[in-house]
């Protein structure tokens, strides 16, 4: 993306960091969720006029869009360094320490966007909806296709329901991020993952 936007309008020359206005957006989004994010909160927080907004992201919905695609980038980069960790239980551990990293971080937001976004319900509640669950969904696909191969190395049990499992492992992190949402401290979440690695399947 470029670093530097110039658009005219009415004559007059507009310059602002449309990588800053979007890092921005994505953390009213972030802590606000989309319908809680009014346009007023965030071209105050980008420091644009809504003119300015519409010119260089369209409209609020698809302004919810880019910052999604930039927090999928940027934070969640922890999911696809679990799934090169060398066991099935190591994967999921990443996973999960990574996630509490990510929800418990002083510079950001707490909790997950795409859970906070999931539960949107306003008039864009469909598309909204509709990428988070996408981008969920191949998420989950590659954990299965980890754990698939977990399973065929004799890492995992022959008997392991490799989606319930996968589904099971997506339980625990959005329970975490809602607790995270919630005020859990990040020994909460701790204790949350040490429990679920006691339970997990080994051979």
């Amino acid at each position: 993306m470029e670093d530097v936007l110039t658009s005219v309008a009415k004559g007059r020359p507009r310059e602002f960091c449309v990588d800053q206005a979007l890092a921005a957006a994505l953390g009213v989004f972030w802590s606000k969720g989309y319908d809680g994010a009014s346009m007023a909160d965030l071209t105050q927080a980008m420091g644009i006029t809504k003119p300015s907004l519409y010119a260089a992201f369209g409209n609020k919905e698809a302004l919810f869009h880019k910052a999604l695609e930039l927090y999928e980038t940027e934070k969640l980069e922890y999911t696809r360094e679990a799934l090169k960790q060398p066991t099935a239980r190591a994967v999921a551990e990443h996973f999960m320490r990574g996630a509490i990293d990510a929800q418990t971080s002083t510079c950001d937001p707490k909790g997950c966007l795409g859970v906070i976004s999931a539960t949107a319900c306003g008039a864009e509640a469909d598309s909204i909806k509709a990428d988070v669950i996408q981008r969920r969904a191949s998420s989950q696909a590659a954990l299965v296709d980890r754990f698939e191969r977990a399973k065929l190395d004799g890492d995992l049990p022959e008997h392991v329901d490799v989606g319930g499992l996968t589904s099971y492992l997506y339980a625990i992190l959005q329970g975490m991020a809602v607790q995270a949402g919630s005020g859990a401290t990040r020994a909460d979440l701790e204790s949350v993952v040490d429990t679920s690695l006691m339970m997990w399947p080994t051979r």
